[in-house]
């Protein structure tokens, strides 16, 4: 399993710190307004905070670090003994039922969209490809935070197998959960320098196991220089886009259409 642990950052690195001073800044707000990501609700004071630092801190991010600088990764023993699921944490719908039922036997992720080779993948096709593991920390804007073992595919690998077209500006992520009883999936999305980054990969193991229904089975994206909202849990198929006007409320994801800053880099 490629850990490139040789190029791994200590929490004590500039980057560890810049992500403090953010998530100081959303908890100076108070932790009450905010409402987690997790609230249908989002007070003003939080939108225009996150409204006035989506910009400055991607334009910051892609001026001051490559686009494979690392996010911080830790040591096991730093692992928390149970990972916090949140959000959504067993989807209701038959369709995935059926899948939980099979042990995800019959699950497939499709790639769709702007790709010149369309595929789909069984999550034991998914398995047998080349892996990353990297322990990293999970910040929520609830302001928790929470540190984990993460294996699965590299994004970049399977973009590599699709082949993106030349219009291809983001890649979507669309899930099983229907969050708060919303009509419509959850969904994210990265751009494609997110997604080709190294530490962004497909989970499927958490702690040295397989990856629990509670935290996103059979696969989770973790987009590690992103905040918590942006990884989307029970990925069901992945489609390349240009613009996200046809999809959903149009701004990218789920939290976004509800307010939610589109950029959540730290």
């Amino acid at each position: 399993m490629a850990n490139d642990n040789d190029r791994k950052r200590r929490p004590g690195d500039r980057p560890d710190a810049r992500r403090r001073r953010v998530l100081g800044g959303l908890g100076a707000l108070g932790a009450t307004s905010l409402l987690s990501g997790c609230d249908w609700t989002q007070s003003q004071a939080v939108q225009n905070f996150l409204g006035h630092t989506e910009k400055l801190t991607q334009a910051a991010q892609r001026l001051v670090a490559s686009r494979e600088a690392l996010a911080p990764e830790y040591d096991k023993s730093q692992i928390a003994p149970t990972f916090r699921p949140n959000g959504s944490i067993n989807p209701q719908t038959p369709a995935y039922q059926q899948l939980v039922d099979s042990n995800f036997a019959d699950y497939r992720l499709d790639f769709h969209g702007l790709v010149d080779n369309p595929m789909s993948f069984s999550l034991a096709e998914l398995k047998a490809m080349p892996s990353r593991t990297q322990i990293t920390r999970h910040d929520c804007v609830e302001g928790w935070s929470c540190i984990g073992q993460w294996t699965g595919v590299v994004l970049g690998h399977l973009l590599d197998r699709v082949q993106p077209k030349a219009n291809a500006r983001y890649v979507v992520f669309h899930c099983a959960d229907h969050l708060y009883g919303s009509p419509q999936p959850y969904y994210e999305s990265l751009d494609m320098i997110e997604a080709r980054h190294p530490q962004t990969i497909l989970a499927y193991g958490l702690n040295g196991g397989d990856l629990p229904v509670a935290n996103g089975a059979p696969l989770r994206l973790r987009a590690e220089r992103q905040l918590g909202y942006k990884m989307a849990k029970y990925v069901m198929h992945i489609e390349l886009v240009e613009n996200f006007a046809h999809i959903q409320g149009g701004h990218g994801g789920y939290w976004e259409d509800r307010g939610y800053d589109w950029w959540a880099g730290i």
